[in-house]
């Protein structure tokens, strides 16, 4: 039997914010694209100058294409919605970018947030990615799987808000440094341990989601849905 990876084309990561697809993908995308599926990346927001300063979105965008470029992204796209705002976007609005580039993409895969991270931006992403994943008409991704965000989905409320419970391990063992090669391109986020923004708090998920499914390093997911 196959891994559940052969049976992807075109996967579709949608990101509320640059370093969001690395740090709950990287190591997956690293081996669809060494497969040769087409990876495509969204990231959903760029950060406003009145908020963040003048150059913190060119810094993010320019730190994206350079991570994407080690992980052999195929096409990274840029919705620009405000980062840290989307909660003043919106809801259509929101629902037809994201319906726009699923349907631009037609991506048979799709990765998105977990609705429990405590990022509003993270939430919203995962409601609006929901509504454009619809299979009207018999289309729409066959697959949808929520990644974990670390410093994002460790950090809400399990037990009164929804809990991260993977059902689906990716073995990253031999992708894991590209990941945290990834994540270090993106130098304005990378932290010094033990802050979860670190190298070595990266390799250590890795490696503990591994150890639970006896291997080296994992990525995990929840299947959220899945046509056969």
């Amino acid at each position: 039997m196959g891994s559940m990876l052969d049976c992807i084309s075109r996967a579709l990561i949608i990101a509320p914010h640059p370093d969001d697809e690395v740090l709950g993908c990287g190591g997956t995308m690293m081996r669809l694209a060494q497969q040769g599926t087409q990876v495509h990346v969204a990231i959903v927001t760029k950060a406003g100058t009145n908020r963040f300063g003048p150059d913190v979105a060119r810094i993010g965008r320019s730190e994206a294409h350079e991570a994407h470029a080690l992980l052999q992204v195929a096409r990274t796209h840029f919705i620009d919605l405000p980062a840290a705002e989307l909660d003043r976007v919106a809801h259509a609005d929101m629902n037809a970018a994201l319906g726009a580039l699923v349907t631009e993409v037609a991506p048979d895969t799709l990765f998105v947030p977990f609705i429990g991270d405590v990022h509003l931006d993270h939430q919203l992403t995962f409601l609006s990615a929901m509504v454009a994943a619809r299979p009207r008409g018999g289309k729409g991704p066959q697959r949808i799987y929520c990644y974990e965000t670390l410093s994002e989905t460790n950090w809400y409320a399990p037990g009164i808000t929804p809990a991260f419970v993977p059902n689906v391990y990716v073995d990253i063992s031999d992708a894991l440094e590209a990941k945290v090669q990834a994540f270090n391109c993106y130098r304005s986020q990378v932290k010094q341990a033990p802050d979860e923004r670190s190298p070595e708090v990266i390799r250590a998920l890795a490696c503990f989601r591994g150890a639970t499914v006896h291997r080296p390093a994992a990525e995990t997911f929840m299947l959220i849905r899945q046509i056969e």
